[in-house]
Formats: structure tokens, sequence, C-alpha cells
């Protein structure tokens, strides 16, 4: 067997780990408040179930209705399609319940699997005040005797959101001006947290605080991308991919879906049912945020995100391109029928629902092109590479220039650390003293190159042992 070494100038990525993990006492003490905190949530929570329910099923009217109540005209549009306000009650109850042990699950998977990790206890604490989340919404901003402690879990969520996003995900604040921040965001957030009167009495005051949120908002996400790009490892790369990408799609369906009534008021009257569906979706997506951190912070199949995330690119861009083009053609279809035959919507619809068949597979192979090209250029340039060299492999016979070519094309698609080429013996030496050949076949050195460029990371590096 002849082996070729090549060596490259790329070095192995080396994972960087807690510059301050617990030891001892401190992770008792962690997982201590972990679970002093996980029975005050759930205490306070049960607690205000009574009150939260006697919020849904009451219809407001205007400027007093709170978070996931119904008003009058949205309580009749549900009896219209033969549901009841007991009907909404039960499923967002349902839906609240689902987030709440989504969260409590991933924050115990946490803190059993990755108890010394300062970043992960801190995770784990924000994931069981984000469960109940509804509750606290909504019991703190109504008068009851579960008011203040609502109103203390809710001032708990708010501190812990912006000091997770500072730290997240080495544990460590970068730069180190960034923990002033959270102090100024606290500090102008008390007051409205306890003191609800002046959301409503002070105008300026709520502008200040207004002004304070956001501009703390956006330093995070500055400090996000800096650390991405300036400090993080290939893993914690990987890790902050997962958590963008469990916020990402909340928001950008939450955007999107703003803006069919910005386009159509009638979707955005108090009675539309649109406005019903809409929240449902808000409240179903928030599970990803959960999932998305115990991914991250259990570093289970990080390196799936970048899949995940070029499908939704893919899927996301072709179920809006599709759904406009179906619209235009209905509505355009549904014009010119109008003045050929007699107005028939269902002729509209059928050619409307041909056309979007036909236009599915090369347009979403389209897409896919389109998104390889620009934000998977390596990998979209490898796969170019490994067709190039299989179109070589039919014409080269050389098996010395072959090798060579091999090892140039694992070099520019790969980047290993090194490359080893293991040539295959085509018979067993008989005796001593025969010649021993070797031959390199063209087919399984394509399959061989084609399964390993498939799974190239982000940085270039092989998951797999190279094929032999």
């Amino acid at each position: 067997m002849n082996v070729e070494h090549a060596p490259t100038a790329r070095t192995k990525s080396r994972e960087r780990h807690n510059s301050a993990p617990l030891h001892g006492r401190w992770i008792v003490l962690a997982r201590g408040v972990w679970i002093t905190l996980v029975i005050f949530t759930l205490a306070i929570v049960f607690a205000s179930l009574p009150v939260y329910l006697a919020l849904l099923q009451t219809p407001c009217a205007g400027s007093t209705c709170g978070f996931q109540q119904l008003a009058p005209e949205q309580v009749g549009t549900l009896k219209g399609i033969g549901l009841s306000l007991g009907d909404y009650t039960a499923s967002t109850l349902t839906l609240t319940l689902a987030l709440m042990v989504v969260c409590l699950g991933v924050s115990t998977m946490i803190i059993w699997r990755r108890s010394d990790d300062r970043m992960a206890f801190i995770v784990a604490l924000f994931l069981v005040t984000l469960g109940p989340f509804a509750v606290i919404e909504n019991v703190s901003a109504s008068p009851s005797p579960w008011q203040v402690p609502n109103e203390c879990l809710g001032f708990l969520f708010t501190g812990l959101f912006p000091l997770v996003f500072s730290l997240f995900p080495t544990g460590q604040f970068v730069p180190h001006w960034t923990r002033w921040t959270i102090v100024v965001f606290l500090a102008v957030n008390v007051p409205f947290t306890f003191l609800p009167a002046l959301n409503t009495l002070h105008i300026s005051a709520v502008s200040l605080g207004f002004l304070v949120g956001i501009g703390s908002l956006a330093i995070l996400v500055v400090v996000q991308l800096y650390r991405y790009r300036r400090v993080s490892s290939l893993l914690e790369r990987q890790q902050t991919k997962w958590v963008v990408f469990g916020f990402a799609v909340p928001i950008t369906c939450i955007v999107l879906g703003i803006v069919p009534y910005l386009m159509f008021p009638v979707l955005a009257v108090p009675g539309s049912l649109y406005l019903l569906a809409y929240a449902a979706v808000q409240d179903f997506l928030l599970l990803l945020i959960p999932l998305s951190f115990g991914f991250a912070m259990l570093r289970y199949r990080l390196w799936d995100i970048d899949a995940l995330i070029n499908r939704t690119l893919v899927y996301g861009t072709l179920t809006v391109i599709l759904t406009a083009v179906y619209v235009g053609l209905i509505i355009g279809l549904s014009a010119l029928l109008r003045s050929i035959i007699s107005y028939d919507s269902g002729v509209a619809i059928v050619l409307s629902t041909l056309a979007i068949s036909l236009l599915f597979q090369p347009l979403r192979r389209r897409i896919q092109r389109i998104i390889d090209r620009r934000f998977y250029r390596s990998k979209y340039d490898a796969a170019k590479t490994v067709a190039a060299f299989s179109a070589t492999l039919r014409q080269e016979v050389d098996l010395e220039q072959l090798r060579q070519q091999l090892l140039a094309v694992v070099q520019e698609t790969m980047q290993p650390a090194f490359i080893s080429l293991w040539l295959r013996q085509s018979h067993p030496i008989a005796s001593r003293g025969e010649p021993t050949h070797t031959e390199l076949d063209p087919l399984q050195a394509t399959q061989a190159l084609t399964s390993a460029t498939n799974t190239i990371e982000p940085s270039g590096l092989v998951k797999e042992e190279p094929h032999g």
C-alpha cells in the first residue's frame, strides 16, 4: 500500500472551552438556585391560572384589551365558524402550557448535562422564566392578588433576556463595557415594571424607557455581530446560528404577517379571522426559541443548522413567490375570463393551480442555485470542482497524473489538515521479488470524493475519515 501525504496551509480548528467553568460547591449552588426558581415560578403560575383563564374568557373593549384577550367582534367571528370563547380559551391555554413544558424540559436537560457551564446555567434560568410569559404578561397587567409576584417574574425575565445575549455563547462580556448596558437597561425598567401608572401619566418617561429598550437591543445585535465575526470559534459560531435561527423564524413570520393587513385593511378590522390565526401562529412559533437554545447549549447536531437554514431560505422564498404568483394569476385570469366568457372563478383557480404545479420544481432548483451561490459559496464551488474532476476521469489514463489531480481536488474542496491517499494493490504478492501493481478505480475515486464533499463544514473541515 502506497501512502501519500499532502500537508495543507489550514490547521485544525480547536474548540475553545468556557474560560470560567463552575466547580464543586458552585455547581451545587447553581443547581439549588435553579430548583428554587423552578418551584417559585410553577407555584406563581399555577396559582395565577384562574385569573389567567378568567381574562381569556372575558371580552374586552378598545384600549382595555390585554394580551391574548378577544374583542366582542372577534368573539362573534368565532361563533360564525362554529367555535366558542371556551374553545379559544382551551386552545390558548394548551399552547401556553406547551411552551412551559418545552422550556422547562430543555432547561432541565441543560442543567443535567451542562451544570459546570456558567453560560448554560444562565440560559437554563432564562428558559424557566420564558415558559410562562403569556401568564405573566396577562396577570401582571390586571389587578389581582398575584399581580406583584407576576411582576417580579416579569422583571426577572426582562433582566435575563439582555444578560443571555450579552454573554452568549462564551459566558463572558465581549467587549467588557457591555455589562454597563445591562445595568442601565435594568435601572430604567424598574419603575416601569413595579409602577404601571408611569406608563400612562408621564409621556416623556415612557419615551425614555422606549428609547433605552430599543438602544439596548441595537447594542446587543451589534455586539453579537462583532463577537461572531471577530471572537467566536467555529463551534461557537454554530451555537450562535442555532439561537439566531430560533429567533429569526418567529420574527420573520410576524413581520410578514403584518404585510397582508397593511395591504388589505379589511383584514385588520376587529372581527377579522385573520388576526386570530395570526396570533395562534405567533404562539406556536415561540416553541422554536427553547428548542434552538437546547441544540446550541447541548451541542447536539450543531452542524445540521446549515442545512436547516438552507432549506428554510429555499422553501420560504419559494412559498412567498408562489403565493404572490398564485394570487396574481387568480386576479388576472378572473378579469380576463370575465371579459371573454361568463365569469367563473373556478376556472381561474384551476388554471392558476396548474401553473403553480408546473413552476414549482424549476423555480425551486433556480432558487436553490442562487442561494448556494450567494450564501454557501464554498460548497457551491466545491460541487463544481468535483463535477469538473469527474469529467476529467473519463479521459485521464496516467495513474501518476490522476493521483496528483485527486490530491489537488481534495485540497481545494475540503482543505483538510492533511491528505492521505491509499492506492489499492490489484494483485497480492505471489513471491518475493515480484513487482506489485497499484490501481486507482476512477469510479470509486469520484464516489468517495463526492461523498466526502457533502460533509464539508463551513470551515472546510471534514467530519468523516476520507474513503480509501
